[in-house]
């Protein structure tokens, strides 16, 4: 299939994607008179006496905002509002499609950290939830912990939070297929975005301790002055044999070539084709490469497993292992806003991947995890915070 060609049929076909539809009877005066003009006036009373009503009267409590500036837009960068609008409505779609969960894209016409912070507590009274979509690092990072502190309904991140469980979930699964243990594997991350500064600090938590992370400048070391106060925390727990000894020979300060070599797995998100065939050959035995770069991968799949390669995920559809955080975000979304639950904890995040990864009974390389189509992957990632 033409996948771009059909891209562009169908969006243009379905281009009204989202639609206000009443789930009220409005068939008379009386109908009219009860839910509109003069009794709508009660449940305005009651939220007035207690705010905490408007979820018991109003769609607050199964709709959530996505709310995006724009400037970490897939592979295509600083594309403009309008242009942007696609990939949210289709963020709804997906909430509606498998959580039953009322969203609504927002895109801002602007980049200010300010005034994005300010619009967005100005909406906020609307929403049971604040999903931020492609926002830019590091300011995406102060965006969400100000939104977290200041507003009373839960903010979060997607690019990094549920990106972070759906390739933990990855990593768990492929160290079964592998026969290797979680404490001796060795990581290299790369272009250090929202996304894969919550996937090194997840797999920290699960005890996976030898990460390296490269930019396109090269390694993360202490000993780099170009270094932003994100970048410079990432010198703390990742590369760690420099925090003891700079001049140590683990200590690794190359580019990504000589980075790659004796690693096992390959977390990457960067531009199509930079990683080679011998640098696959040149990681540790039966290395698992998750080359998300879109629409072309940092190395397709046919070559990384010609060059010896044991599993290959990508960004793709069209390939088996396809990285797809509808897996996480639609059902802890539905079942957080079902218990007014305030944070998703970083042991929710754990074990929402744990969950995930053991869904799939008997993981082979083609299939790491399960489809979001499969019955009950639901439940499985629902009770990740369910039981908390």
């Amino acid at each position: 299939m033409d996948f771009y060609t059909e891209s562009l049929k169908k969006h243009k076909k379905y281009s009204w994607k989202l639609e206000t539809v009443s789930k009220v009877p409005l068939e008379n005066r009386d109908d009219l008179s009860t839910y509109y003009s003069p009794w709508v006036a009660e449940p305005c009373r009651e939220i007035a006496k207690d705010k905490s009503k408007v979820y018991d009267y109003t769609l607050k409590a199964n709709t959530i905002a996505v709310i995006s500036d724009w400037t970490a837009v897939l592979w295509l960068w600083d594309i403009g509002p309008e242009a942007w609008l696609p990939v949210m409505e289709w963020k709804c779609v997906l909430f509606k499609r498998f959580a039953w969960i009322n969203a609504f894209p927002i895109v801002l016409n602007t980049k200010n950290v300010e005034e994005i912070i300010a619009t967005i507590k100005h909406i906020a009274p609307t929403f049971g939830w604040i999903n931020l979509e492609d926002i830019s690092a590091p300011r995406c990072f102060e965006i969400e912990e100000r939104l977290k502190s200041e507003l009373d309904i839960p903010v979060m991140h997607d690019d990094q939070h549920w990106t972070a469980i759906v390739c933990l979930a990855w990593i768990i699964n492929g160290l079964k297929i592998t026969n290797k243990k979680k404490e001796d594997v060795k990581i290299i991350v790369n272009w250090v975005w929202a996304a894969w500064v919550a996937i090194t600090k997840l797999l920290l938590l699960y005890w996976i301790k030898d990460i390296i992370m490269v930019d396109s400048v090269g390694t993360i070391h202490p000993g780099r002055k170009d270094l932003n106060p994100v970048k410079e925390m990432l010198t703390n727990i990742t590369n760690t044999a420099c925090l003891l000894n700079p001049n140590s020979s683990e200590c690794i300060i190359w580019g990504l070539a000589e980075a790659v070599k004796w690693r096992d797995i390959f977390i990457w998100v960067s531009a199509p084709g930079v990683l080679t065939q011998d640098m696959v050959r040149s990681m540790n035995k039966d290395p698992m490469i998750f080359a998300m770069a879109n629409p072309t991968p940092e190395i397709m799949p046919e070559l990384a497993y010609e060059a010896w390669a044991k599993i290959v995920a990508t960004g793709r559809s069209d390939y088996p292992n396809q990285l797809n955080n509808v897996l996480v975000f639609p059902w802890i979304f539905k079942w957080a806003l079902k218990n007014k639950v305030r944070m998703i904890t970083d042991d929710m995040k754990l074990k929402a991947a744990e969950n995930l990864a053991n869904f799939v009974k008997n993981p082979i390389p083609e299939k790491i995890i399960p489809s979001p189509f499969e019955p009950w992957v639901v439940d499985c990632v629902a009770s990740a915070i369910r039981n908390w």
